[in-house]
């Protein structure tokens, strides 16, 4: 008995110590029970998240948007969505970070500090829009593993950092360069030190891009930890698993880069159309690249209700992938018929554009209004889901919001 108090008190002091003050009826508490003062905090909290935004998964964490969340122009950290393979870093110290550049197609590795990466080469900036490949996987029938994201994974923040192009010239790669890819930081949900929770990458033309950056502030300020910080690839247009976080190596390679994340079912689709549920064999497997063209309507919120006689603003935003949209519409009518939105150009490209129209209705009732893209070279959204596949990826069918007219 007395070695059990010894135990308690014991404890209990290490809690108190741990809290910093006295723990007023501390000696009953429950067997087993963890304080509220000791547990993490809120994921909302810990990553800087507005209260509205989604949790699809706490291991890894992901999370993501409500369409409404979406409507500034340049994406907030607050409504920015988290996808996440393995577990976030650690106790990252950036004044030993570095970033190494290596692979069977350079010709001398070389090893750069942060401080080297930012002092030897121009920084640039753009808006880039970054979106999860499975963006819009809830929608698909038979349903496909992985995440169920609605629309909500998807952003256009604004990045600065050194141009990867620029750095894969100073160390000097052959003409045998045909793919770069990542490592990182980053812990597999295992905690094997052996296993890399994602390691994906890009084809030379694509990391050659004026807009392929290896980026160290996000809307101008450090990254946040939950996106990349201190250092992040990002590739606008392509899926966003192909912009990898907490960067600290990148391989150039001799052949399409084989990482965790690269092979099987993930990131590709079948090459050819396939009948919902049925098995594709991986070499019928292709990694998906641009994204394809899409939209979201971010304002008025799904569900709002106006008077009869009054006009209704609709505005969101438009992208296309490596292409521009040209052409934005609405349909009030269930895609019976069309009208066009006014369209803003890119502030770069691969940034999003934003789009707005005056919506009429002809009398009392319900409604849906329901966006439609067309890109740069004439494909429009689908009104509906397009084709299945089995990981649920690319689901780019016009957004619909409700409407009801009192």
């Amino acid at each position: 008995m007395k070695r059990r108090h010894f135990i308690r008190n014991t404890a209990l002091g290490t809690l108190t110590a741990a809290v910093g003050t006295d723990i007023v009826f501390g000696r009953l508490i429950p067997e087993g029970y963890s304080l509220l003062a000791m547990q993490d905090p809120d994921p909302f909290t810990l990553f800087s998240k507005d209260r509205e935004m989604v949790i699809l998964n706490d291991r890894p964490w992901n999370m993501e948007a409500k369409a409404h969340l979406l409507d500034d122009k340049v994406t907030p950290n607050k409504y920015m969505f988290i996808r996440n393979n393995g577990l976030i870093p650690e106790d990252i110290d950036v004044k030993s970070w570095t970033l190494t550049i290596d692979g069977e197609a350079v010709k001398n590795p070389k090893t750069y500090t942060l401080a080297e990466l930012k002092s030897k080469f121009r920084s640039h900036t753009y808006q880039l829009t970054l979106e999860c490949g499975g963006n819009g996987r809830s929608e698909f029938d038979p349903p496909a593993k992985g995440n169920q994201w609605t629309v909500g994974a998807v952003s256009c923040a604004t990045w600065t950092g050194v141009r990867l192009r620029d750095v894969l010239e100073d160390v000097g790669y052959t003409d045998k360069a045909i793919y770069i890819g990542y490592h990182a930081a980053d812990v597999h949900l295992s905690r094997d030190p052996g296993k890399e929770p994602i390691s994906r990458g890009a084809p030379m033309a694509k990391a050659l891009q004026d807009e392929t950056l290896l980026a160290f502030k996000m809307n101008g300020q450090d990254i946040p930890l939950a996106h990349g910080y201190p250092l992040r690839l990002v590739a606008g247009g392509w899926p966003a698993s192909v912009s990898g976080k907490w960067v600290q190596r990148i391989s150039v390679r001799d052949r399409v880069h084989d990482g965790s994340k690269m092979t099987g079912d993930a990131y590709r689709m079948p090459c050819n159309p396939v009948a919902p549920g049925e098995k594709v064999k991986d070499e019928d497997m292709c990694i998906i690249e641009s994204m394809p063209v899409k939209s979201l309507i971010t304002y008025p919120r799904s569900g709002a209700v106006i008077k009869e006689g009054r006009k209704l603003n609709i505005r969101g935003h438009a992208w296309a992938g490596e292409l521009e949209v040209s052409k934005m519409e609405y349909s009030i009518d269930f895609g019976s018929s069309w009208d066009s939105c006014s369209l803003e150009k890119p502030a770069n490209r691969l940034a999003w554009q934003h789009f707005s129209a005056e919506v009429s209705f002809p009398k009392k009732g319900y409604y849906e209004i329901w966006a439609r893209a067309t890109d740069s070279k004439g494909k429009s959204q689908p009104m509906l889901l397009p084709g299945w596949n089995p990981k649920g990826y690319l689901n780019n069918a016009c957004h619909r919001i409700a409407i009801k007219v009192t």
